[in-house]
């Protein structure tokens, strides 16, 4: 049965469904886009989803600019390019097209183009109370469109940003950075290349399960990261296996969201080490997580187990411990086609040390599902190049 379409208003309104984006300029009008940005990214303005979306604007009277100097793991460089072009053009709003990086920047460029010249990006990085340095007035209004299904940034409040200068990964944070409106539309993702779509479904699948494990009580977090956890295991296979299968697009997109909004509650030190891995080697974010996750799961064993007994028993898994979850997510990836080491994706233990003190610092770490040090993180890096799962 094909999934129905349908408006939902959690955590902001979301028009999902085949087609939807023929709404985008009534998107723009009801969200108080006037003259949007158009951010995305250089590969997928020359696919015919942008020169549509962009069809549809002109055909509906709406004046709009296009920004497209977003990388895959994207810098500051980036956001100032794009909120020099969205002062340039005297633009009102933002659409934030494509992946998690597109949909990122549109978010900070929203932050930071109406702000104040004395207030830098970095002075934006989630930190304490950073957010309150904004001037709410100065934060323009967003409409959201994933076309891929893996990070769920279209949910999210914040953006992750590459500082080059100190080879890290800082997190954006503002409240008002949640995209006013977003379009799901699943046909926008059929293009996508197997290995792309694999690597972000692993993505969506580590928000979830580190966001269920991470300590606190949010029952609400928890039973949507659940939830995702089972349409992720039914559904990244055959949008894998069939890149044409609508439902399984379908499913996944919704996943995507709902880890992000699960992860409110927290991640771990699966993504700890992948934002540094990320900021240092250039490496899809995606496909770092889904080659750490088993190596995370097994150092956090005896801090998950009971919640790992619960997977189990929804999942329907031979087991009914830690180790049942990790061999299910090592049959996963092995019919995804994802690397089993860290090394075969041309990293090193060079900067072993340097990567676990760096994660240390990482906000991830702070909600992991144990207390971890430097020295767990380095041990956990380690373990990953090596593909030494037994020795955590």
């Amino acid at each position: 049965m094909s999934i129905p379409n349908g408006n939902w208003n959690y955590p902001t309104t979301i028009w999902f469904g085949n087609g939807r984006i023929a709404e985008l300029p009534r998107a723009c009008n009801e969200s108080g886009v006037v003259k949007p940005l158009f951010v995305t990214d250089r590969a997928l303005l020359e696919l015919d989803i942008v020169a549509g979306s962009l069809s549809l604007l002109r055909e509906a009277g709406i004046e709009h600019a296009v920004f497209s100097g977003v990388q895959g793991n994207p810098t500051a460089h980036n956001v100032r390019e794009g909120i020099a072009a969205y002062r340039e053009a005297s633009c009102g709003g933002i659409i934030a097209f494509g992946g998690g990086s597109a949909i990122d920047v549109g978010k900070a460029i929203a932050l930071m183009a109406g702000q104040d010249c004395t207030l830098e990006l970095w002075d934006m990085e989630d930190v304490d109370d950073n957010w309150r340095r904004a001037d709410e007035d100065g934060i323009c209004p967003i409409v959201a469109v994933p076309t891929t299904a893996g990070t769920g940034s279209e949910t999210g409040r914040a953006a992750v940003i590459t500082d080059v200068e100190s080879a890290t990964k800082k997190i954006i944070f503002h409240p008002r950075m949640l995209p006013t409106i977003i379009i799901s539309d699943p046909q926008l993702t059929l293009g996508l290349p197997r290995t792309i779509t694999a690597w972000t479904g692993m993505d969506a699948l580590v928000h979830a399960i580190e966001a269920y494990c991470a300590p606190g009580y949010h029952p609400m977090a928890d039973g949507i990261a659940v939830e995702a956890i089972c349409m992720i295991a039914r559904n990244l296979p055959l949008a894998v296996r069939d890149g044409n299968n609508l439902d399984a697009r379908g499913h996944m997109l919704v996943a995507a969201s709902m880890g992000a909004t699960a992860f409110q509650k927290g991640l771990g030190s699966i993504h700890s080490i992948a934002h540094q891995l990320g900021a240092l080697f250039d490496l899809q974010h995606g496909l770092c997580n889904a080659i750490l996750l088993p190596y995370g799961l097994r150092q956090n064993r005896r801090a998950i187990q009971q919640r790992m007994r619960h997977l189990c028993r929804v999942l329907e898994l031979p087991g009914d411990d830690t180790q049942a979850v990790i061999d299910f997510v090592l049959r996963l990836r092995a019919e995804l086609g994802i690397p089993h080491t860290l090394a075969q994706v041309d990293v090193d233990e060079s900067r072993a040390e340097l990567i676990g003190r760096m994660a240390f610092k990482d906000p991830s770490t702070a909600t992991n599902a144990r207390s971890v040090s430097a020295a767990d993180l380095t041990a956990l890096f380690v373990a990953a190049v090596r593909g030494e799962l037994d020795k955590l």
